[in-house]
C-alpha cells in the first residue's frame, strides 16, 4: 500500500513538473506576478468570505499547522491581561479566541480588514461569543492611523498581499508602547524547493492574493530597520516564516 501511495505521488509531482515548468535554477517574479491591488484583494476574500474558515482547515491535509502556528504568533505577542493589540488582516476573526484569552475581558482588540463580508463573518463570531472588548475597522492597512501606545500588533498571512508592508511595518513600530511586539505569521519563497513547485503552490494559492512577489518581501528585513530587537523563524519547509520585532524605550 505504502508503495502504491508513494508511486501516486511522485506521478502526481511529475504532472506538476509538466504543468509548471524544469524552470531555472531560480524562481524570479515575472509579470503576470504583479501584486494583486487592493480593490482586487477585496473582491478575492469577499467570493471566499463565507467558506474561509473552512478553507483555510483544509490545508492541514498537506501537513501545514495554521493552528499550531496561529498559536505560536499569538504567544510571540507576550500580551498580558488589559493589553491592547491591533490585528492587520483580522479576516474572519479566526486569531481573535487567541487574542481574547491573552488580554482578558480588561484588554482591547482592534480588528482590521479591507473586506467587508470576512468582517462581517468577524463580527457574527464575536457577537456569537460575547465580546465586548472587539472593535473591528474597516479600512486598507496602508490607510490604518495606529493607535499610540498598543502592546502588540499581529497580521497573520495578510500583510505579505500589500506592497506598502514595508511602511505599514514602519507606523506600526512607531506606535508600539516600549516593549511591545509586531508579530508577522505568513507565507515565503521557500529557498531550496525547486522551482517548478513554487510556482505550483503559487498557482494554488492564488486564489487568496498570493504572487511569487508577495513570497519575497521579507517583514523581518523591516523590523531590522525600525526596531531594536527582531528574530525570524522559518515554518513549514521554509515556505512559511514567523517573524517578531520588538519596540525599545522612548528616549526620555
Amino acid at each position: 500500500m505504502r508503495r502504491l501511495v508513494a508511486t501516486e505521488v511522485e506521478r502526481s509531482l511529475a504532472r506538476l513538473e509538466r504543468a509548471f515548468g524544469p524552470a531555472s535554477s531560480r524562481t524570479e517574479p515575472r509579470s503576470g506576478d504583479r501584486a494583486f491591488e487592493p480593490d482586487e484583494v477585496a473582491r478575492l476574500y469577499g467570493k471566499r468570505a463565507a467558506r474561509y474558515d473552512f478553507e483555510s482547515r483544509l490545508y492541514r491535509l498537506i501537513g501545514f499547522r495554521i493552528d499550531r502556528y496561529r498559536q505560536m504568533a499569538v504567544d510571540a505577542l507576550a500580551l498580558q491581561p488589559g493589553a491592547t493589540v491591533v490585528e492587520i488582516g483580522c479576516g474572519t476573526g479566526a486569531n481573535f479566541p487567541l487574542l481574547e484569552r491573552a488580554v482578558g475581558r480588561a484588554g482591547r482588540i482592534i480588528g482590521v480588514d479591507l473586506t467587508e463580508a470576512m468582517l462581517e463573518q468577524a463580527r457574527r463570531r464575536v457577537l456569537l461569543e460575547g465580546w465586548p472588548n472587539v472593535e473591528l475597522v474597516r479600512t486598507d492597512a496602508a490607510s490604518f492611523g495606529f493607535p499610540s501606545g498598543v502592546n502588540g500588533i499581529l497580521s497573520t498571512f495578510a500583510l505579505t498581499l500589500s506592497p506598502e508592508f514595508d511602511a505599514i511595518i514602519a507606523r506600526g513600530a512607531r506606535a508600539l508602547a516600549p516593549g511591545g511586539r509586531w508579530v508577522v505569521l505568513d507565507m515565503k519563497m521557500p529557498d531550496d524547493w525547486p522551482p517548478w513547485l513554487v510556482r505550483a503552490a503559487v498557482a494554488l494559492a492564488r486564489p487568496y492574493g498570493v504572487t511569487l512577489g508577495a513570497g519575497v518581501r521579507h517583514p523581518w528585513d523591516s523590523f531590522s530597520r525600525c526596531l531594536p530587537r527582531s528574530w525570524m523563524r522559518e515554518l513549514y519547509l521554509g515556505a512559511a516564516f514567523l517573524a517578531v520585532g520588538v519596540a525599545g524605550q522612548r528616549p526620555s
